[in-house]
Formats: C-alpha cells, sequence, structure tokens
C-alpha cells in the first residue's frame, strides 16, 4: 500500500517526462507530483493538458542550474522522492554548445544531489533519489555483446560525456553520503510527444510533406529502440522496487539498423497515408555522417527483468504503429511545434494576467 508522498519530477513538460508525470499523477492519487521544467525548446507544457488540473498535479517553472531555488523549491514541498530526467540530450546539439551540455546534465545534477542531502539530513528513510540516463555513456558496440550494468564507461560525445559525469556524481553521493540513490540507462525512446529534431518525429512529419528523409552515412548504425511509455513502466517499476545503489539498463529488444528501420517506416506510412508501395522510400537521401558517430548501442535489459520483472509490452513493429497514427491525429500538435507557436502556452495558461 502506497503512502502519501511528494515527489518532484525534473524535465516532465519534456519528450520521456510528460508521459512519466502522467503515468505518476494518474496511478498514484494519493501522491502529490511537482513536475520541475525550465520550459526549454524540447518542453512542452501541451504534453500535459488531459492532467493539468489534476488535484494531485503541481507546475514549477524553474532551472536545475540556479541551485538557490533549487534548495528553495525543496524547502516549499519536502520532497520525499525525485526523479530527475531533466537534460540536453540531443548529441548534434552537444558538438555545437557543449558547455550547455555541462551546465545542466552536470551541475543541475549535482544541484539536485546537494538539495536532496541538505533536505534529507541523513535521515533517509523512506527517500529515493532516481537518476534517469543513457546507454550512450557506455560508447560504442562494434561487435554481438551487449551493454550491461557493469560495462566500463567510453563516452564518445559531448552529450554523453555529461551523462556519464552526472551519473559518477549521483553514485559517488550514495557512497559518500550514503543518499538513497537507484539509476537507470536506457535506450533511444520514441513514441508520442517528441520533439522533431529526434529520427521518427522528423521523418514523419517530413513523409506528410514530402521531403528528403537525410540519413547519416550509409544508415548503418544500430540503434535498440524503447516505446516511450514501456519507458515510463520501468521507471515507476525501479523507482517503487529498485534496490537502493543500484544500477538498471532498459532496453527495447529491438535492434535496427537506421536504413532498416526507415524503411519499416516508410511502408507503415505508405499504407496509413494511402500511397503507392515504395513512395516514401524515394524521399530517403544520404548526407555526410556525424562527428563521433557512434556504431551501435545495445542493452541486455536482463537485471531489471529477473530482478523486477520488467518486460516491453510492445514490438517495435506494434509501437511504430502506434507512434506514426499519433502523430497523424495529432497534426495540430505538430504544427505548433513547427512553427514554435508551441512556446506562448506556458503564459496562456500560467502566468496571472
Amino acid at each position: 500500500m502506497n503512502t502519501k508522498k511528494t515527489i518532484l519530477i525534473t524535465g516532465g513538460a519534456g519528450f520521456i517526462g510528460s508521459h512519466v508525470v502522467r503515468l505518476f499523477v494518474n496511478k498514484y492519487p494519493e501522491y502529490v507530483i511537482v513536475n520541475l521544467d525550465k520550459l526549454t525548446y524540447a518542453g512542452n507544457l501541451e504534453n500535459l493538458t488531459d492532467i493539468e488540473k489534476a488535484p494531485n498535479y503541481i507546475f514549477e517553472k524553474g532551472d536545475i542550474a540556479d541551485s538557490t531555488y533549487i534548495q528553495e523549491l525543496f524547502k516549499k514541498y519536502a520532497f520525499d522522492g525525485v526523479i530527475h530526467l531533466a537534460a540536453e540530450s540531443h548529441v548534434d546539439r552537444s558538438i555545437v554548445a557543449p558547455m550547455e551540455f555541462v551546465i545542466t546534465n552536470v551541475i543541475g545534477t549535482v544541484n539536485l544531489l546537494n538539495a536532496s542531502k541538505e533536505a534529507w539530513k541523513n535521515n533517509f528513510e523512506g527517500k529515493r533519489f532516481y537518476h534517469v540516463s543513457t546507454d550512450e555513456v557506455y560508447g560504442s558496440l562494434h561487435d554481438g555483446s551487449f551493454f550491461l550494468e557493469t560495462t566500463s564507461y567510453d563516452p564518445q560525445s559531448p552529450y554523453s560525456a555529461s551523462k556519464a559525469s552526472s551519473d559518477h556524481f549521483v553514485r559517488a553521493y550514495h557512497n559518500t553520503y550514503k543518499l538513497p540513490v537507484v539509476l537507470t540507462n536506457c535506450s533511444n525512446n520514441y513514441g508520442p510527444n517528441q520533439f522533431p529534431e529526434k529520427l521518427l518525429p522528423l521523418f514523419i512529419n517530413n513523409i506528410c510533406s514530402n521531403k528528403s528523409l537525410p540519413v547519416y552515412g550509409k544508415g548503418e548504425n544500430i540503434r535498440d529502440w524503447l516505446f516511450v511509455i514501456d519507458h515510463a513502466r520501468a521507471i515507476d517499476t525501479v523507482y517503487h522496487n529498485g534496490k537502493t545503489g543500484e544500477t538498471y539498463n532498459i532496453g527495447g529488444h529491438n535492434e535496427w539498423t537506421n536504413i532498416d528501420l526507415i524503411r519499416l517506416l516508410c511502408k507503415q506510412m505508405d499504407e496509413k497515408l494511402g500511397r503507392a508501395a515504395g513512395t516514401s522510400e524515394k524521399l530517403i537521401t544520404y548526407v555526410t555522417d556525424r562527428a563521433g558517430h557512434d556504431f551501435r548501442y545495445a542493452i541486455d535489459a536482463t537485471k531489471i527483468k529477473n530482478e523486477l520483472g520488467w518486460v516491453p509490452s510492445v514490438t517495435f513493429e506494434q509501437g511504430l504503429s502506434l507512434t506514426i497514427d499519433w502523430y497523424l491525429n495529432n497534426k495540430a500538435w505538430m504544427d505548433k511545434i513547427t512553427s514554435g507557436a508551441y512556446a506562448s502556452y506556458y503564459e496562456q495558461q500560467y502566468i496571472k494576467r
């Protein structure tokens, strides 16, 4: 039986965060869920219109890099737990502006760790700091092996280096201060509400508009794809049942080369749009490969399955079909994102005039 808790979810207006916020608000009405988001380009409160008036939901606009603000927020709400998803996460952006990733992903995480340590004052009963990370911290695979929780870190981009650093700080605070932490490292997420700089929503939108589909290199890079709703389920499972101090890898058991994934996407899009087979594939164009482009990520999710009983609920083909349907049925959402109009939602809904 769950007792009343107040949980801070950082980055809760983002892609993965909004699905986690929705799950917790709906599943645990006895909890108070505080969603903290800076509302940068990828944060969109329209992702949460269905639960924004729920009695157990609160939104706070703020920056995890502001240590004074974070300390005051912990005093205001007396959090019992933190689920930390807020992060700069796009590799291409990290190559152009690495310091933004250091500030948010490293300094922001340490600010949250310090605030948790101070607020809980070594009385850690019933408390939990959950840090959500990525499989990219492990580097790149070039053989048939898989990332395990014990795989050595070998980050290859400024983004993955910043996330690796934040992971190390979380573990250090557990080892040094006994802060009750858990960590997860996940594979590539896909699904509804994803900002269209990422591959699937970008290509779905481009196919609808008959624009080119830019593929890095020869499209041979391999990724393991995780349906975002399954990821939210896994976060729920780990938050409530994971062992303190442990790391759990979360994967979708869905390895695809980029080009095979894109061809499957084109096939499903042609079927759903009533176009002749092969129409969308003609939009594929090959572009110069990205600097530091890791060849393959693949997660072994045996630990979370065996210890906590979590497994993905859909195949990639099923999840992809559901994802395409969502974007085709939510064209207004995509139009607001691509036009920038979504950014005004906070002012419309939350600022008293």
